[in-house]
């Protein structure tokens, strides 16, 4: 009984031993601890109210909940910003009456990395992303919320796994 109580015991710190260095969102902070979101200004031709600080909001959300890393407001090991570049809404398709069935709004972020652990890892990126919606669909209120929660969410996803994943 006593051999059964130590396998039992070896299988289980074995097995909780393993699971301190996996992360299920394949993260990989290094030795960081402290990351910031600078305010992402928008640049972008076509101006809607709030999307700047919006989409700066959801890049901290993003990544306080897939890491353990803490939010700072300066100082940080880890450091993002940039700028909205794009924002327009494009004709996607046609009916046969030569109007639009389809349309696309589509939001670029320019964003710049910095690692001050590790400098290697530092990079400048575009990322890009777009909602289709029927162009008979005005894009305000709930329809607006609902394009720009799919494009914030592909685009954090995007820079956060450049930044922290192999992927």
């Amino acid at each position: 009984m006593k051999k059964l109580i130590l396998i039992f015991c070896s299988v289980l710190l074995l097995t909780l031993q393993s699971c301190g260095i996996y992360s299920f969102t394949g993260a990989d902070t290094g030795n960081a601890e402290t990351f910031q979101v600078n305010f992402f200004q928008n640049n972008a031709d076509l101006v809607e109210p709030g999307i700047d600080r919006a989409f700066t909001i959801s890049l901290q959300d993003l990544i306080q909940n897939q890491t353990s890393l803490s939010l700072v407001n300066n100082n940080g090991d880890l450091i993002f910003e940039g700028e909205i570049v794009e924002y327009y809404i494009s004709p996607m398709s046609a009916t046969a009456q030569n109007t639009a069935a389809q349309n696309r709004l589509t939001i670029s972020v320019n964003v710049r990395y910095y690692n001050t652990l590790e400098p290697e890892k530092d990079f400048e990126n575009r990322f890009s992303f777009f909602y289709d919606y029927p162009a008979q669909t005005q894009l305000v209120g709930a329809a607006l919320e609902t394009a720009l929660d799919e494009i914030y969410t592909r685009l954090t996803q995007d820079i956060f796994n450049a930044a922290l994943t192999d992927w």
